[in-house]
């Protein structure tokens, strides 16, 4: 069988434990992985787990099976070059063209795309000569995943984890399908907001006004805008899934809150996607105890206030003028016609109208939309994965730049 070839690439950081469970996913799901660990990554996971786990032989070394030339043909043959951990070393010596191991010569012979997913302490990430070698990188084509927040090594917290190795795959997986197309960092040096979710307006200390949006299209678009360059801040409203590698997650529960973490993160964002469901209306007044039945009563009626429009105020009052802010719509019937219209009242660049119920979209893995342009243009897309859907508002956002 023709199997994607992919190069793991281990750098020597704690973190090197977790990438076994990004070469199990790789393997379990079809690919022919080749592990090439640095020297010190060996120090914290030896040669024969890499070898078992990954069915191919490893070395460190250029000198190893000289007659095969392992420093050119390993990355000439690769699909996707991967480097998880990739430390602070690693990325300057790719920054710079070094080539002084296996692993950095892999990297310079490689003509596929390349994914680094670095992990290193907080002030190691925030260096400038850190941030200098990342910028380098990207401007050539590379996707840098931004590290994630949490425990580091020892008592220390902060930006530099490495990202769940789930997720690292499910961005791997993504540049690998648009490298089948042709597909490239075409978002590369940009940056997007995304909001996901569903927003709750609270009644009383135990009950809420909400919505059944799972979030999982707002995860998708934050996760092919990672795979494809970009630098993503995904504003997440009460959704309960694995945070997606690379996006800067901001955590939000009502329409109020949402509204201020988008228009904070617009503040220098080339695109906005508002792709969750922010609640039209909220209670008027908040019970400080729980609202008790009482016999022989009706409950007494709950008076609703309108919330912020935020993406009539994204599309009214931009920070500059080339920044494009696309709306979702989802309606219940005359799907296209209520879409058309509230594409008229908002004032955005983009509205992704879809069809929405108790046992459609919501929760779904799957999606079907019409994407209507202040143009006048209509792009249908047909019934999918969420993540098709998000790729081609990308591909729409990125014409209109």
């Amino acid at each position: 069988m023709d199997r994607p070839k992919v190069v793991l690439g281990v750098s020597g950081g704690i973190a090197a434990y977790k990438a076994c469970e990004l070469l199990r996913r790789l393997t379990e799901s079809g690919h022919d992985v080749r592990v090439v660990p640095t020297a010190s990554a060996l120090r914290f996971v030896g040669e024969p787990t890499w070898s078992a786990l990954s069915g191919n032989p490893v070395s460190p070394q250029v000198w190893d099976d000289v007659h095969e030339v392992p420093h050119v043909r390993i990355g000439q043959a690769a699909d996707l070059v991967v480097v998880a951990p990739a430390t602070a070393d690693t990325l300057a010596r790719a920054a710079h063209g070094l080539a002084d191991d296996l692993l950095t010569n892999t990297l310079l012979t490689a003509r596929c795309p390349v994914v680094f997913a670095p992990a290193m302490h907080t002030e190691m990430w925030e260096n400038p000569a850190t941030r200098e070698n990342v910028a380098t990188l990207r401007r050539r084509g590379a996707v840098v995943i931004e590290p994630a927040v949490g425990r580091l090594t020892g008592v220390d917290t902060g930006k530099g984890r490495l990202p769940d190795p789930a997720e690292i795959f499910e961005v791997c997986r993504r540049v690998l399908a648009r490298g089948a197309e042709g597909g490239s960092a075409d978002l590369a040096g940009r940056h997007v907001v995304v909001s996901a979710g569903g927003t709750r307006e609270p009644l009383d200390p135990v009950r809420f006004l909400g919505n059944r949006s799972s979030g999982k299209q707002g995860y998708a678009l934050a996760r092919t805008a990672v795979a494809r360059g970009a630098r993503v801040t995904l504003v997440a409203a009460n959704t309960d899934l694995a945070d997606p590698a690379g996006a800067d997650v901001v955590r939000v529960g009502t329409a109020v809150q949402l509204r201020e973490a988008v228009l904070k993160a617009a503040s220098d964002a080339d695109a906005v996607v508002m792709a969750a469901a922010v609640a039209d209306f909220r209670p008027a007044t908040y019970a400080a105890g729980k609202i008790k039945k009482r016999e022989g009563q009706e409950p007494a009626p709950v008076e609703l206030v309108r919330n912020p429009d935020v993406l009539a105020e994204l599309a009214a009052d931009r920070p500059h003028a080339g920044q494009v802010v696309v709306g979702f719509a989802a309606e219940t019937d005359d799907v296209l016609a209520n879409g058309r219209a509230k594409l008229a009242r908002k004032g955005c660049d983009l509205l992704v109208v879809n069809e929405v119920g108790e046992r459609r979209t919501f929760g779904s893995e799957e999606n079907e939309a019409v994407v209507l342009a202040a143009d006048g243009t209509e792009t249908p897309v047909p019934y999918g994965p969420k993540e098709a859907l998000a790729d081609v508002v990308w591909d729409l956002v990125a014409r209109r730049w």
